[in-house]
């Protein structure tokens, strides 16, 4: 899944402000034989394609503050291979998801505890690192940008019925009924493209009503022995959540299970539906649709408890630097100007996403500022699909499930997948 974020350039006030940084004499980041030697060439990593122009230009600021140094921008979209062949660069700049997660796990990125900006991530966001995975003594990854998800709704759609942004559960369901009756598709839902009903549908209907980090880690410890009887399990804690997700579905454009993506972006965009379940990433494609159209965004209400309300967020982009890497120096110099507060801020304002420092501003994009909130207060999830291991076919499950309407045997084909991974030790 991308982000999907729009592109801006480094900001007047952000290039001002690009001043000298001294050298770090020590940053207690793994030194291997060499560091410091022939670091006239760095490696930058950064996978996301919609920002490679966005970063080419502050890796070209940094290269005239070091004038001994230049950075080749590698924007494949794997680190697979790079840690396959032991060459991974020097900086990445990736994803916080359970494809970091092995690299962390195994040692293989240096600890960033050390470096003065590791200080300023707010605790709450760098706990979303350690969800996934953890290495003894090692601060792996610092978060740089955090997306956050939630409900995309139509003001005006909203104003022309008087329909209140719904807190509760109830609240959502009547919204939807009402929006039903004024011929309004309530829900718009690109069922073709698998990730965007585990990202809205799955994770958002789970997210408010159970606690995702605890969950897996409770999956992870029980392993082969999950299933109806267990302390948790697919089947017994995501049972209610199911429940919901089964009512939004039929809340669906009748045509959900064959337009994709980008169907849901330009069908949006013209107005075509109420609500739609998607993050940050889709707000700057719709605005290609129509850049005036007035939308907000919400919290999913599952709960008849508006205070249970949360956002499903994600670490879009965490920095790391390889043990390999023979240019510790060099690298943390990098991470350093990257984590600047004019740098860092003006690339989450400018790219639709959300601070992880604690001396950040708030997000200031009229379309975005339902969320913030529940960023500020640390109110947040990280979606349960992010947790599920590739292998498993979750997508094409909730495909089944919203056609049939049979949501338990998504639950019990989840567990059944848990077992098999944990007999192979493939879980976590």
């Amino acid at each position: 899944m991308g982000s999907g974020v729009r592109q801006g350039g480094l900001s007047r006030r952000a290039v001002l402000q690009l001043g000298g940084v001294a050298a770090l004499a020590a940053l207690g980041v793994g030194c291997s034989p060499g560091a410091g030697k022939d670091a006239r060439t760095l490696r930058f990593f950064e996978q996301k394609q919609e920002v490679i122009a966005y970063f080419d230009r502050l890796l070209r600021a940094f290269e005239k503050e070091h004038p001994g140094i230049s950075v080749v921008h590698d924007t494949t979209s794997s680190i697979a291979p790079q840690f396959v062949r032991n060459e991974p660069a020097d900086v990445g700049c990736f994803n916080d998801n359970l494809e970091l997660a092995r690299y962390i796990k195994r040692g293989q990125l240096s600890d960033l505890s050390h470096l003065p900006s590791a200080q300023r991530i707010r605790s709450d966001i760098g706990g979303l690192t350690d969800q996934y995975a953890t290495y003894p003594g090692r601060t792996a990854v610092l978060p740089y940008s955090l997306a956050a998800a939630g409900v995309i709704y139509n003001k005006k759609i909203f104003a022309d019925h008087q329909l209140p942004v719904p807190t509760t559960w109830s609240e959502f369901v009547a919204v939807c009924t009402e929006l039903r009756k004024a011929k309004i598709t309530p829900v718009y839902a690109t069922g073709r493209t698998t990730w965007t009903i585990w990202q809205g549908l799955f994770d958002y209907s789970v997210g408010s009503l159970v606690d995702t980090a605890d969950f897996f880690a409770k999956m992870n410890e029980i392993g082969e022995n999950v299933g109806p009887d267990s302390e948790v399990s697919f089947q017994k804690t995501f049972a209610v959540a199911m429940e919901r997700a089964k009512t939004i579905s039929t809340f669906f454009n009748p045509d959900h299970a064959v337009r994709s993506y980008e169907d849901g972006n330009l069908a949006f965009g013209k107005g075509q539906a109420a609500m739609y379940l998607q993050g940050p990433w889709a707000i700057g494609q719709i605005a290609l649709v129509d850049p005036k159209l007035e939308i907000g965004t919400f919290a999913l209400p599952v709960s008849e408890n508006a205070a249970d309300r949360r956002a499903r967020v994600n670490v879009d982009l965490g920095l790391y630097i390889p043990q390999r890497s023979a240019k510790v120096q060099a690298a943390g110099d990098l991470v350093e100007f990257l984590m600047r507060p004019e740098i860092i801020n003006a690339y989450n304002q400018d790219n639709l996403a959300y601070a992880t420092t604690k001396d950040a501003p708030a997000q200031k994009d009229p379309r975005l500022t339902g969320l913030q909130p529940y960023v500020d207060s640390g109110a947040f999830y990280q979606g349960a699909g992010t947790f599920i291991p590739t292998s498993v076919p979750l997508g094409n499950y909730l495909q089944s499930a919203i056609g049939s309407g049979n949501f338990d045997k998504l639950l019990t084909d989840l567990d059944a997948d848990w077992r098999r991974l944990a007999k192979r030790g493939a879980t976590t």
